[in-house]
């Protein structure tokens, strides 16, 4: 909550900033040159920025920055110049502050978003107390200049909505994207000044300084924070703290000029105030994120693939990790992966047991069963030489469980199926010679 009325305060001086440049033009800079003022406000600040920032556009962005740098500065400039001159301040300002209503349809068909209904009421509630701040009983309406005012609403609504959608580039921070807007429309303005109002004045001490505020604070701060509110708040919420810059306007002529409010004039500005805090505080539109970047995090795995050990749950979470995560058991070599008994040289190749009787070798001594090549390690042990058991070459467990065993060793090992022979009836074993 905090963080989000610290964002709303920093982006709230941006129209602040904005309502000083009625006092600055009037009371510092040359007269009847207004495209000149919007061209020496706009591109100064953004080549400054550029030198800052050291970063171009890249790809997309190119583009990208063309079109939000028409729409909010080198459209908006011309346009609203355009009809300030046709109209009575008061009424050019309140064409100003339906900007929230434009936004809130912008948003609808470009966001998918629906503004809340408290929004759309401060939304209404706005212009009609900048109404009954500005305007005036004899103020005339030109219909161009109407025409302008409205045109020039709705190209920064534009521009606000489309800041929001396509968000900033990878790598790239708001300055950066502020001067590329600034510069790009800068250069649009410029030609339009030299063919309306020929070259450029030459400007006094007062004149560089008015010159200086609205090119520092009034456009490279004030549209900083207008566009890092744009990409952190709600469109709507930021739209209606435009409202505060005709209040701002006419504070300072109260307070520097001398002008005086009338009880409808303050009435007006309570609603208008009112008006733009309710709007603040109606909840975020559940609206989709800015459309996302290059550099965003790819997505996960498909299932079957095992994740990064690094990105795996621990054993200490709530959920058991998935399946997947595991060596499959199948992976494992299966017992029967060892050599069949089978392949082991048979013991009956020895030579046969009755020509050698097994009673007269001593213990480990040459020919005797101790010494047998196609026996293991595991036969000189000291159970083989007690003759406490003849065991198979096989390794593994496979080699004492198998039937196979039983079946290959009978003839030195009596299977306990059948009583065991004789030494003395034992016959000579035939070596098959196939």
């Amino acid at each position: 909550m905090i963080r989000r009325w610290t964002d709303t305060a920093l982006t709230a001086l941006a129209p602040v900033a904005w309502g000083t440049t009625y006092l600055v033009t009037t009371e510092l800079l040359p007269p009847d040159r207004p495209l000149w003022s919007g061209t020496l406000r706009a591109l100064p600040a953004g080549l400054l920025l550029l030198a800052v920032t050291r970063q171009l556009p890249h790809g997309s962005w190119w583009w990208r920055s063309a079109v939000l740098g028409a729409l909010n500065i080198g459209a908006f400039f011309p346009l609203l110049f355009y009809s300030a001159y046709h109209l009575p301040g008061g009424t050019a300002a309140v064409l100003g502050t339906i900007q929230p209503l434009l936004v809130a349809g912008l948003t609808v068909l470009v966001l998918g978003e629906r503004p809340r209904p408290r929004a759309l009421v401060a939304a209404v509630a706005a212009p009609l107390g900048v109404a009954l701040v500005v305007l005036r009983p004899d103020a005339a309406l030109d219909p161009l200049g109407v025409a302008a005012g409205l045109a020039a609403t709705l190209a920064m609504g534009t521009g606000l909505v489309l800041t929001r959608r396509w968000g900033r580039p990878a790598g790239a921070g708001t300055l950066a994207v502020t001067a590329w807007q600034l510069t790009v429309g800068g250069l649009l303005v410029a030609p339009l000044a030299l063919v309306d109002e020929g070259p450029p004045p030459v400007p006094d001490a007062p004149a560089v300084l008015g010159y200086a505020w609205l090119g520092l604070v009034g456009t490279a701060l004030a549209y900083a924070l207008w566009f890092r509110g744009a990409a952190r708040l709600a469109v709507t919420q930021v739209s209606l703290l435009g409202a505060l810059s005709p209040l701002t306007a006419a504070v300072l002529g109260w307070l520097v000029l001398d002008q005086a409010l009338t009880p409808v004039q303050q009435a007006g500005f309570a609603v208008a105030v009112a008006a733009t805090v309710a709007g603040q505080l109606a909840p975020r539109p559940g609206a989709r994120p800015p459309a996302p970047s290059a550099d965003q995090t790819p997505p996960p795995p498909p299932l079957g693939c095992p994740i990064p050990a690094g990105d795996q749950p621990s054993a200490s979470s709530a959920g058991q990790p998935p399946a997947t995560t595991q060596p499959p058991a199948a992976t494992q070599p299966p017992v029967t992966t060892q050599p069949p008994v089978t392949t082991q040289p048979p013991v009956t190749t020895q030579p046969p047991a009755a020509t050698q009787p097994t009673a007269s070798y001593p213990v480990g001594a040459p020919g005797g069963p101790a010494s047998n090549s196609g026996r293991s390690a595991a036969s000189s042990s000291p159970a083989a030489d007690l003759g406490s058991a003849n065991r198979s070459p096989a390794v593994g467990g496979a080699a004492y469980d198998s039937p196979s065993i039983q079946r290959t060793s009978s003839t030195v090992q009596p299977s306990p199926a059948r009583p065991a022979i004789s030494p003395i009836s034992r016959r000579p074993t035939r070596v098959s010679s196939s």
